[in-house]
């Protein structure tokens, strides 16, 4: 298994930082690979809503569908895939900071399938490099923005 624990302070309110970032059809805009996210649950998010992705990790395609196991308005998101090539479970939580800005976490952790068990290790740093350059991505959005990180 694969697990990479991510944490960023942003200079944005919990409120606003979990609004765009539960909002999964935004993660193409700071996750490299990523092609498209889609809700295919009607509003509003809870637990049960589910959603379909499109990414390219190693210049393959990983089409995956989730779905909204755990929920806490304003707080956290956790999900789980249903159909994928790369199970995925991942935590998205805000805590709020005392100035006001926001510590953002996440948990994503994967199991890899057949052949991608036997490059594991070097998968594993290569994932955890990746995801860390997205979050470094996702910060530099919310700290160079008034609220909304599309601008």
């Amino acid at each position: 298994m694969i697990e990479v624990k991510v944490q960023r302070d942003v200079d944005q309110s919990p409120e606003e930082v979990f609004a765009y970032w539960a909002d999964w059809t935004n993660n193409p805009s700071w996750q490299k690979g990523m092609e498209s996210c889609t809700w295919t649950s009607e509003p509003p998010l809870r637990v049960g809503s589910t959603y379909d992705q499109v990414a390219r990790f190693l210049g393959r395609p990983i089409v995956s569908s989730f779905e909204v196991v755990e929920y806490e308005p304003d707080r956290k998101v956790r999900i789980k895939t249903t159909k994928s090539t790369l199970p995925l479970d991942i935590t998205r939580e805000v805590v709020p900071r005392t100035d006001g800005g926001t510590t953002l976490s996440a948990i994503i952790r994967g199991e890899p399938k057949a052949l991608m068990r036997l490059f594991e290790g070097p998968a594993r740093r290569m994932v955890e490099r990746n995801i860390n350059a997205d979050y470094d991505r996702l910060k530099a959005m919310f700290d160079t923005t008034a609220g909304d990180p599309r601008g």
